[in-house]
């Protein structure tokens, strides 16, 4: 079989890119809809990349506040991005990385980088051309291999921050006509006092485009209810296009569902046509087994409960802070075919002993503590820990929830009482987690005293272990002979070994480590002590796709729908 799978080769001589732009409002889905569009893409036999255009100065996502921001997604390559480049992995089922993710801060440095090195002999760099003409650029390099790419620009029409961007897409279609398409996605909102969706946000969105040159092909309206024929209409009327080209992305259960929604009015067949390449009828199967899994009202519901920290913005609490865990989570669930409710546990109110945090964490089916930094929060994060490891809930530890789980164990069994991370006391005597070498070949050195270990590690894991039998079970090995798996890592600070040996003898099992040796990668309590506690200092979660739950996660869900059970 060819790349281009059962369909035989529908490759275009020259590959296509289709623009995602986001009007009105930010937060409207613009990854989603890329991400859906691909899905079809593929359904229909082509080879799909997608490309993530930032609007800020950073370098990559992973010293963005989560908060304001939302997940960071940690990529194979160690790339740390926005959280749709996790949309796009786990729609598409393919891996993404460096080459798929552009900030205006890459551009800027490359461009002033090129003027360092006399590269643009002797002519006035000005921001126009020469910013959009590298992102260009940036562009044509993912190319190869691919019959399609979608480039989702970050951001809202008419930011100044994303200027370039939308100039970087007028060069390419005044240069290439026939092989870009736009794609506009805007939103209709419906004010309760008038009880009907309202358009003229959209011909306004619209408008900006116009007064930079940029004709969109097709919008997709998000609103709360489907858009109308009426409003579709008048729409297409005052913004140029057939009434047709205006797609309607209301409101669904789940994400999931929106390549149904755009199949259902032929979205990427109309795509597909103004782009000059054929298109079929076939239908998406397994996302519609996987929607009517997602939307069916199952008799069991399990409670599982996040640790959390990255929560809270003034009146408001978010849960975009640990988008790819959730999603693990529901996937493994979907896989089970078990109702969810996600409680939220704030990790400082645990910590300062609030009533109702603490009845929340006793009445949940399983305890989850996810990735964290500093300080704040990590006294009720232990808390938890011991909490699920004496009351013999299920627990999974996400990274910084592994370090702490030695910490917990090492002051509640071995009886060091000031165990610590020196990531928050320095001074600890009994520094249980403590600080990576500052050393190449142990982690990614990102700058003047900074570095993180980044990307995918092997692991070697013990046979007679819980980690052994879970990859097993699942044929998730990469190579069982040498009993290796690999998964995504993100952190600083690692284990002390120096406590491996005390720990052992305390009855935790040091599960998984490096190649290597040096470091500690999981660790679990045996089945006779604990039905399921497990903790890794990797990042199973950024690998799971919804048709493809990641096995960590089936065999957690499992163990917490079997303690509901009791």
């Amino acid at each position: 079989m060819d790349r281009h799978g059962i369909f035989g080769s529908r490759a275009p001589k020259s590959p296509k890119f289709v623009f995602v732009s986001g009007g009105v409002l930010s937060g409207l889905g613009k990854g989603v809809t890329a991400a859906s569009l691909g899905v079809l893409f593929q359904n229909q036999g082509y080879q799909v990349t997608n490309i993530k255009c930032e609007n800020y100065l950073n370098l990559d996502s992973g010293n963005i506040n989560p908060v304001e921001h939302g997940d960071v997604f940690l990529c194979e390559d160690g790339l740390e991005a926005d959280l749709d480049l996790g949309s796009y992995e786990r729609f598409l089922g393919q891996e993404v990385g460096t080459a798929n993710f552009t900030t205006i801060g890459q551009i800027y440095s490359k461009v002033i980088e090129d003027i360092k090195n006399l590269r643009f002999d002797g002519a006035t760099v000005d921001a126009i051309p020469y910013i959009p003409e590298e992102v260009i650029k940036r562009i044509m390099k993912t190319v190869a291999g691919f019959d399609i790419i979608l480039i989702e620009l970050g951001g809202t029409a008419g930011e100044y921050q994303n200027t370039v961007y939308y100039e970087a897409y007028r060069i390419m279609k005044l240069r290439l006509p026939k092989d870009v398409v736009h794609v506009h996605v805007t939103y209709f909102p419906k004010p309760s006092h008038i009880n009907e969706l309202k358009s003229k946000p959209t011909q306004l969105s619209v408008r900006v485009l116009n007064t930079m040159g940029i004709q969109p092909d097709f919008i997709v309206g998000r609103a709360e209810n489907p858009i109308d024929d009426k409003r579709k209409e008048k729409v297409a009327y005052y913004c140029n296009l057939e009434t047709e080209d205006v797609i309607s992305n209301p409101n669904v259960d789940t994400i999931y569902q929106v390549p149904l929604v755009f199949a259902e009015q032929n979205f990427a067949q109309k795509v597909l046509r103004q782009l000059g390449l054929p298109h079929h009828g076939k239908k998406l199967k397994n996302w519609q087994r996987l929607v009517d899994t997602i939307t069916t009202n199952h008799k069991q519901k399990v409670k599982v409960g996040i640790i959390a920290k990255y929560i809270a913005t003034g009146d408001y609490e978010l849960k975009d802070s640990y988008h790819s865990l959730l999603e693990a989570i529901h996937h493994a669930c979907w896989h089970h075919k078990v109702g969810l409710e996600l409680v939220f546990i704030n990790a400082e109110k645990l910590e300062k002993g609030h009533k109702k945090a603490q009845a929340d964490l006793e009445r949940v089916d399983g305890v989850i503590v996810p990735i964290g930094w500093g300080e704040r929060g990590v006294e009720g994060k232990i808390a938890a820990i011991k909490y699920a490891r004496e009351q013999r809930v299920p627990y999974l530890g996400l990274c910084y929830g592994m370090q702490l789980a030695t910490v917990e164990y090492a002051r509640h069994v071995l009886g060091l009482k000031n165990a610590h991370t020196t990531e928050v006391d320095a001074a600890t005597p009994d520094p249980i987690i403590h600080d990576i070498p500052f050393e190449e070949k142990y982690q990614r050195i990102k700058g003047e005293g900074a570095s993180m270990r980044l990307g995918a590690y092997d692991c070697v894991v013990r046979k007679d272990s819980m980690v052994y039998r879970i990859y097993d079970k699942h044929q998730a090995f990469k190579d069982k002979r040498q009993r290796l798996i690999s998964e995504r890592h993100r952190h600083r600070y690692e284990f002390n070994n120096e406590y491996r040996q005390p720990l052992e003898q305390a009855g935790m099992v040091i599960s998984g480590t490096s190649p290597d040796d040096f470091f500690v990668e999981m660790v679990e309590l045996p089945k006779k002590i604990h039905p399921f506690f497990l903790a890794t200092q990797a990042h199973p979660e950024y690998k799971s796709q919804p048709l493809k739950p990641h096995p960590v996660f089936i065999e957690y869900l499992k163990a917490v729908k079997d303690h509901h059970g009791k």
